[in-house]
């Protein structure tokens, strides 16, 4: 058995290989071109009412984004919410080029995901109790879910963005000096 599953790794990898999949960036490029996507989308429904409404018992419910409606109002919210997903998606796409200000959206994005992450157990009804409870998801938990796999995706790109933003500034010998973050004094002599 353990022959079959070495021969069909090895033949897996091998047409991988040949395709390109393997070599370059192409899933850091996909990723961070499907959060803009995703952002474009999600922050343009925040401009309608019907958006607003929706987002009542989610807002309402979330212990780190209820102070948004005696802030704003239910409009001026959900508003701010597609202003900030237009702004994140807005960074995560210049990240495209400029690496510092793709981390910036990143980090950005990871809030907003943290964000609705923790509305997931105080959301009610979102467990069915007619199967015992949790893990048993109903109503709005099931669509909150899939922000688990955003945030994962949000913290990749932080992290990329951000290790690549850091050895770009080393190599115009603006960072560390390659030195664990603490810069050499500079001999002249040996210049």
């Amino acid at each position: 058995m353990r022959s079959i599953t070495t021969l069909l790794t090895t033949l897996l990898t091998t047409l991988l290989g040949k395709t390109g999949l393997l070599e370059g960036d192409l899933d850091y490029h996909l990723l961070r071109a499907s959060m803009v996507i995703i952002f474009l989308f999600f922050g343009y429904q925040k401009w309608w009412d019907y958006e607003a409404q929706t987002l009542i018992p989610f807002i309402s419910n979330g212990p780190l984004i209820s102070w948004m409606y005696p802030v704003f109002g239910i409009r001026g919210a959900s508003w701010f919410l597609g202003v900030s997903e237009w702004l994140f998606g807005a960074l995560i796409f210049i990240g495209f080029w400029n690496k510092t200000l793709g981390a910036l959206g990143a980090a950005g994005s990871c809030l907003s995901f943290i964000m609705t992450i923790t509305i997931i157990p105080f959301m009610p009804d979102g467990w069915a109790a007619s199967a015992g409870g949790f893990p048993a998801m109903t109503g709005n938990v099931p669509f909150l879910m899939k922000d688990v796999v955003l945030l994962a995706v949000s913290v990749y790109l932080l992290k990329q963005d951000a290790a690549r933003a850091l050895l770009a500034a080393r190599a115009q010998g603006l960072g560390g000096h390659g030195s664990g973050g603490r810069a050499r004094p500079t001999d002249p002599i040996a210049a």
